[in-house]
């Protein structure tokens, strides 16, 4: 199937780029000259150094042109579901039990509720067919108009769980990763020594108000305390 002439144009100067044929700090020819290399409008040669600058390739300087950049190798791509370990086993998840119960005074502070505002605490267990691979904890504040489905919340990640509480749009994601020391359920639950002790993926969610609306830890341990990021996700 023919390419449009934007995304060839695209793709040509892209190889160009990650061939080393063009280097930061080096000017691309301008749209008129380009737009009569590849016989087409200066839109559509418009279009293909938009979807360039977009990747993060190109930036424009007014009257003066476009030009390579220099790439940041200190940022790094971190993808994370906890219901996908990236291994090729299959992952499943068991619910261990809900409960609307009063918090500790820290999730109190990470949820910026009272303590006698309930929280509907979820419990799973992750596993694959080797054996168990997380012990995952999920705190949402209970909210009476909204009833938590136990079989909806066995195989959702957290912001599937807190979907209906905001947009899906406006939701804002932190990440934390820490050690944690042992913990004599979940080291017994994830087949652990007692004194073992526990990689911790720790999931904060705001709605568009930066507003608190769910709290995940996911435990792991031994050969699954593993955490993989990408300094480059480009294809």
């Amino acid at each position: 199937m023919n390419l449009p002439i934007y995304r060839h144009l695209f793709n040509q100067l892209k190889d160009k780029i990650l061939r080393g044929e063009l280097k930061p700090g080096d000017m691309l020819q301008s749209e008129n000259e380009l737009a009569q290399q590849y016989s087409t409008s200066r839109l559509t040669v418009r279009k293909s150094l938009s979807m360039l600058d977009n990747e993060g390739f190109i930036t424009s300087f007014p009257g003066k042109g476009y030009y390579i950049i220099e790439p940041d190798h200190s940022k790094y791509t971190l993808l994370f579901n906890e219901l996908n370990s990236g291994s090729k086993n299959n992952l499943y998840s068991k619910l261990l039990g809900v409960n609307a119960t009063n918090p500790d005074a820290a999730i109190c502070q990470k949820l910026q509720i009272s303590c006698d505002h309930k929280v509907v605490v979820i419990l799973r267990l992750l596993y694959s067919n080797e054996g168990p691979i997380a012990y995952d904890v999920k705190y949402i504040p209970y909210d009476r108009g909204r009833p938590i489905v136990e079989k909806a919340i066995e195989y959702a990640a957290l912001p599937d769980m807190v979907a209906k509480k905001s947009s899906p749009f406006a939701i804002k994601k932190e990440l934390c990763i820490y050690i944690e020391k042992s913990n004599q359920e979940i080291n017994k639950s994830l087949c652990l020594p007692e004194s073992e002790p526990l990689l911790v993926v720790e999931q904060s969610l705001y709605d568009y108000e930066n507003k608190p609306i769910g709290l995940g830890k996911t435990y792991y341990g031994g050969e699954h305390g593993k955490i993989r990021a990408y300094s480059n996700m480009r294809e």
